[in-house]
């Protein structure tokens, strides 16, 4: 045991080391820690990327989750350091996630973007902004939750770096639902009571074949548009991707935002083939971004 047991947004948490098979590993371990930590929570560390196992926590009873990360022995200083950080700001994260409070999407971009200078628009970006907040940027009206971002694998530990004081899990391989394996980071960008979550990762495994995909170039770059935020410019991921998100989990007033912008900027019929032409989307998806769109 790193540290521990410690307390944090309504849990008990403990940070170990074990080593397997020559590899290092640290699991961020939490469990509900009950009127002693706070508690009860609101809601359980799975929308935060942890994982509820089955069986009882190598720590705690049946309410516990955890996080895994491989990296060398010396990376003990940082991993500390993300996980001090992660329980700090827990409450105010749970807070988002099921109280209804609001996520300083602003100021954390509004950061991000200070410490992230964009490159060049003619070159492939080593970030962008993807997700809910790639649309909010380009004009739709519901706010995000976090910030996800879209990276190459240099900018994954170049994002790590530029916001290494807001880190809530170390850059490190690990696995993200659903049983992706991936190099990938998270941070917590603002103050212990106001901030927005990031999330950024790069695939570990070979992608499969089939529809684009606005996190991997495995078929075909990812489309983008320039944008300024606050006089800093800017790379999102075009509203196609959103949209058809949209209509696939049947969120008809998402979907008809989403189609009012991609309207409104005009619609890519290549993109928008290629996401709908995957044999799982449903003939009746196809048909509505159609009418939407015509």
């Amino acid at each position: 045991m790193l540290s521990g047991p410690d307390l944090g947004g309504g849990f008990l948490h403990q940070l170990s080391l074990d080593r397997e098979e020559g590899n290092t590993f640290f699991t961020f371990h939490a469990q509900d820690g009950g009127s002693d930590a706070g508690g009860p929570p609101p809601g359980p560390l799975d929308v935060f990327g942890y994982s509820h196992p089955t069986n009882p926590c190598q720590f705690g009873g049946p309410r516990c989750w955890h996080r895994r990360f491989r990296l060398p022995f010396e990376a003990v200083p940082r991993v500390r350091q993300a996980y001090n950080r992660g329980r700090f700001v827990l409450e105010t994260m749970v807070a988002q996630a099921y109280l209804g409070a609001p996520a300083g999407i602003e100021a954390a971009l509004a950061e991000i973007v200070r410490r992230l200078p964009a490159s060049d628009a003619t070159t492939p970006p080593d970030w962008y902004v993807g997700s809910s907040t790639a649309a909010w940027i380009l004009g739709a009206a519901r706010r995000p939750r976090d910030i996800d971002l879209g990276v190459s694998r240099a900018g994954v530990d170049h994002i790590g770096e530029a916001l290494v004081d807001f880190l809530i899990e170390p850059v490190a391989a690990t696995d993200w639902p659903p049983g992706r394996i991936v190099r990938a980071g998270r941070a917590f960008v603002g103050t212990f009571r106001e901030g927005a979550r990031v999330e950024w990762a790069i695939s570990l495994e070979p992608q499969p074949s089939g529809a684009p995909s606005e996190w991997s170039d495995a078929n075909g770059p990812v489309r983008l548009l320039p944008v300024e935020f606050r006089g800093h410019p800017l790379r999102v991921s075009r509203p196609e991707y959103a949209l058809v998100r949209a209509a696939l989990a049947e969120d008809p007033v998402r979907f008809a935002e989403l189609a009012g912008l991609v309207r409104r900027i005009g619609p890519d019929r290549d993109l928008l083939d290629g996401l709908l032409s995957d044999p799982p989307v449903p003939r009746r998806v196809r048909e509505a971004v159609s009418r939407h769109l015509s």
